[in-house]
């Protein structure tokens, strides 16, 4: 099983914007120092108090110039916001930079005020989200193409440079909502998983079962990657485990909260998708039952035993694990449980 640092420049009271980029390349350089196998950036807009990461292609390449070994992974990068050649070209840029170390996860986001911010209506999103797809791997495997869709129409585009990883870098499409699973299944690439809207993590079983069902009736046969982004925190002791990051998972958890309520009633929020019911199961959540169902704290031993039971019961090929959950997190205390994951837990699991 593959493993990968998730990483989002959190704000974090008191901490100038200088110090956020600062202290994340710093844990970034850890990462690789100890062996992760991989580096996801995530991507945020116009939320001061909760990311940086706004522009995850430029840290991306900071990262690839700054790094040997690890995969720099984008998770996810949010396609409808901007113009699907630009796009091609800065990935494909980026994949020559980094000598193929890139993997290109996409996504739509789940959550509208983005697109207010940039002057877009959400319910366009999944329409959006299509052509771009189309068009960015038009550009990479075509010498010379011609579009005509809804938002985007190009005539005889010659789109350079072409991708290092042939015939593009790999591909993987985020998933929150129960339709997106069926939706990333029909279109035969690998998921990525934001399992923030489940109350047990083990609720995912019947999303993922799905996703491979749709997967198969759309005729994609073969091994397929299944990533799952979670919190991870490992100390020495238990009691360390659990204490160290308390304060900052229960600060994400009213976030998650708060931003899943705002968004309540937005135009382009499937029939299916039923934020006020997540939103009062969050509420009802204690730290304990955070701890139980939704995130993998603890020593060594026993991450590594939580871990072996998720891969079995969801078939995971991947974890993105996240040691900073909630952004408060103190960095020596990440530094820490990063160099535990890669040299404790990941052995283990490969």
């Amino acid at each position: 099983m593959e493993f990968g640092l998730f990483v989002e420049f959190p704000s974090r009271e008191g901490t100038t914007q200088a110090q956020i980029f600062k202290d994340s390349m710093e844990l970034i350089q850890a990462a690789e120092d100890s062996g992760s196998e991989g580096v996801w950036l995530a991507e945020y807009h116009f939320d001061p108090g909760r990311s940086v990461l706004s522009a995850p292609v430029t840290v991306a390449g900071a990262v690839a110039a700054r790094t040997k070994k690890v995969k720099i992974g984008l998770a996810v990068h949010v396609l409808p916001l901007r113009n699907p050649v630009q796009i091609a070209e800065e990935i494909a840029t980026l994949d020559h930079l980094s000598d193929g170390r890139l993997d290109f996860g996409i996504g739509r986001s789940a959550f509208p005020r983005i697109y207010q911010g940039y002057g877009f209506d959400y319910s366009e999103s999944r329409d959006r989200f299509d052509e771009c797809l189309e068009i960015i791997l038009k550009s990479w495997t075509e010498e010379r193409f011609s579009f005509k869709g809804k938002y985007y129409q190009y005539d005889d585009l010659c789109v350079v440079p072409k991708p290092l990883q042939k015939p593009h870098p790999p591909i993987r499409i985020g998933a929150t909502s129960a339709d997106t699973f069926e939706m990333v299944g029909r279109m035969g690439y690998p998921i990525f998983i934001n399992p923030s809207r489940v109350a047990t993590l083990l609720d995912l079983k019947p999303l993922v079962a799905d996703f491979h069902q749709a997967r198969e009736k759309a005729g994609h046969s073969g091994q397929v990657d299944v990533g799952l982004r979670v919190p991870v925190y490992v100390a020495e002791t238990k009691e360390k485990a659990y204490s160290e990051p308390k304060e900052s998972t229960m600060f994400q958890m009213q976030r998650l909260i708060n931003v899943i309520t705002q968004s309540i009633g937005e135009a382009g929020i499937s029939a299916g998708d039923d934020r006020a019911a997540q939103a009062e199961r969050l509420k009802a959540m204690t730290y304990e039952d955070v701890l139980a169902n939704m995130v993998v704290y603890g020593t060594s031993e026993s991450v590594v035993e939580r871990l072996q039971e998720l891969q079995e019961e969801l078939g995971l090929t991947q974890v993105i694990y996240e040691v900073n959950f909630g952004c408060n997190v103190p960095l020596e205390h990440q530094i820490k449980a990063v160099r535990l994951i890669n040299e404790k837990v990941a052995p283990n699991l490969n």
